[in-house]
């Protein structure tokens, strides 16, 4: 493996780092080139004349980062489907579910946090991290699978915000709302990363908003402040209809049934979070220092947003209101909504609504965002035609997005009955998807863990460590593969038995596997895991440094509010 022949980090000279090429091109390096924000590629030998290609620019600070990571991933799943989650198993199984999947998630948050704010390189997706720490068979495979996973979850958030909007008895068509939402998504994605980190953080901050003012309503219900309440409601649904549910058996068999059910649906939330937070460091001023920081925020306020959300809606609404499964689109099957109505509180269905509304384009602006990047960084590692590294000027990897995009227009399935049924079938192709890829993303850090030592790191030259690690990833590989293996477990009760739920329940693994063993045959003369003591942890790390700026320092009152808005 070769290291970086660097210049010297002060001088205004660009710095070239060389990259390891595809695998089929005899070990040749690829030159890049970085320059303040801006990192430059080039093909060739850097010499007059010779043309300079753009790549992604820094232009995301720590606020954007960590509210694109929270907000980007707050969408229709935590706002009206964590209603069926409540009705399924019931307000101590959902608190109780999704207060375990947000552990399981630390341990993935701390363990790639890690490994990105080490070498926080443009375009370095966890895909990236997986070439260059464990293989390049599961960079690859992991690449491909964020790209198709991502892509698919755009069009499913863009017929939600428009299914949404029929709350209101919209006279347009739905084929009408997907539409704009495609033009919008793929317009804000067009322009610089700063744009589209503004834009993100203002949307995500107005779910943000809402779900406080959501928490504050609740606690001023279980005080008894509601127009139609006579006293303190307290825990009394916990009492009545009762704290759990069963599920397909009866007694303490199907609350078990109910329990398991409820930590599989309690996933969804989450998915991709994590690596979302690994994508914008690629494109953050002073990752090393942001990144850490970014991360730490993100995940107590995802705790504080998802277990506060979970918790408010089982203590104001019975989880057997028929209407959390059959009361509608959009506000008329939430939890909250129907929470709300039942103390005497009307008029907050259609704010809630256009909350919701903006949180499905938001979070399909997101995963259009991921998935581009994904892409992009499969092209920058060489796993995929190197056209996608092209960039605008503004740092843009125009054609990974036009790419990515080419998964919008699968949302028009959802305009015919029978095309909703093929839609739903490329949906859950990404149901494993999630599970899959923090299993990767702990190996990805074990592998890059293990290197440091066997290569004698200096502790001191990685920003970031984590008390849970690496225990924290040993958990997260068990936690999630055997989530993974029980994603559709229902599916094999006999009264419940249904070949297509079990084969969108499942067929991510196959895929994946596929994938990775495709790469694997065609790379057989490839080693099946980079030897610790050859894995690179160097190239690049002098043109990060340079990158670095430190922290203006401020007053105290100054940190207070710097804090809560970087």
């Amino acid at each position: 493996m070769k290291h970086a022949n660097q210049l010297d980090a002060s001088s205004n000279t660009a710095v070239p780092r060389y990259e390891q090429g595809d695998a089929s091109s005899d070990d040749k390096t690829v030159p890049q080139y970085e320059k303040g924000d801006a990192n430059l590629t080039s093909h060739e030998s850097r010499g007059e004349g010779v043309v300079v290609e753009e790549t992604t620019k820094r232009g995301l600070k720590a606020r954007h980062a960590q509210m694109i990571a929270l907000g980007g991933t707050i969408g229709t799943g935590l706002f009206v489907g964590s209603g069926a989650t409540l009705a399924k198993g019931g307000p101590l199984f959902i608190l109780l579910g999704y207060s375990i999947l947000a552990m399981c998630v630390l341990g993935v948050v701390t363990a790639i946090v890690e490994v990105a704010a080490y070498l926080p390189v443009s375009g370095g997706t966890m895909s990236y991290y997986g070439h260059r720490n464990v293989s390049n068979s599961l960079g690859f495979a992991m690449g491909w699978l964020y790209f198709y996973s991502l892509g698919i979850l755009v069009p499913y958030e863009i017929t939600a915000a428009g299914i949404v909007i029929d709350y209101w008895n919209s006279p347009v068509n739905i084929a009408v709302w997907i539409t704009i939402f495609i033009v919008v998504i793929i317009g804000l994605n067009i322009l610089p990363v700063r744009y589209y980190g503004e834009t993100e953080f203002w949307f995500a901050s107005l779910k943000v908003f809402m779900m406080i003012g959501l928490l504050l309503l609740s606690f001023i219900i279980f005080w008894g402040g509601g127009p139609n309440q006579d006293g303190i409601l307290g825990f009394h649904y916990w009492k009545d209809p009762g704290a759990t549910d069963v599920y397909l058996k009866t007694g303490d068999l199907g609350r078990f049934i109910a329990f398991i059910k409820v930590v599989v649906m309690s996933a969804f939330p989450f998915t991709f979070a994590p690596e979302l937070l690994v994508v914008t460091g690629g494109e953050m001023k002073s990752p090393r220092r942001n990144l850490p920081k970014a991360a730490k925020r993100y995940f107590f306020r995802l705790v504080f947003f998802y277990i506060g959300c979970v918790l408010a809606i089982g203590i104001i609404c019975p989880h057997d209101d028929s209407n959390l499964t059959d009361g509608g689109v959009g506000a008329a099957s939430s939890a909250f909504v129907l929470g709300i109505d039942l103390v005497g509180i009307k008029g907050l269905g259609s704010v809630i609504n256009a909350v919701v509304v903006t949180s499905a384009w938001s979070s399909g602006n997101s995963f259009l965002y991921m998935s581009s990047r994904s892409l992009y960084s499969l092209a920058v590692a060489g796993n995929a035609p190197k056209i996608f590294t092209k960039c605008t000027k503004g740092g843009v990897p125009y054609m990974a997005v036009a790419a990515a995009s080419l998964f919008a227009p699968l949302a028009y399935l959802n305009c015919a009955s029978t095309g909703a049924i093929v839609f739903n079938w490329f949906v859950n192709l990404t149901n494993t998807s999630g599970f899959i890829s923090w299993i990767c993303c702990s190996i990805v850090y074990l592998r890059f863990r293990k290197a440091t030592k066997v290569q004698g790191l200096d502790p001191e030259s990685i920003p970031y460590h984590s008390k849970f690690q690496p225990v924290g990833a040993y958990i997260a590989i068990v936690a999630f593969t055997t989530l993974t293996l029980i994603n559709g477990f229902d599916v094999f009760f006999p009264e419940n038995w249904n070949a297509s739920s079990f084969l969108t329940a499942y067929v991510g693994i196959p895929i994946f596997l596929c994938i990775y063993f495709g790469h694997r045959i065609w790379t057989r003369n490839e080693a099946w895991v980079i030897p610790s003591e050859e894995v690179d942890l160097h190239t690049g790390i002098d043109t990060v440094l340079a990158n670095e700026h430190p922290e203006a320092p401020v007053d105290t009152w100054q940190k207070k509010m710097r804090g809560m808005l970087t």
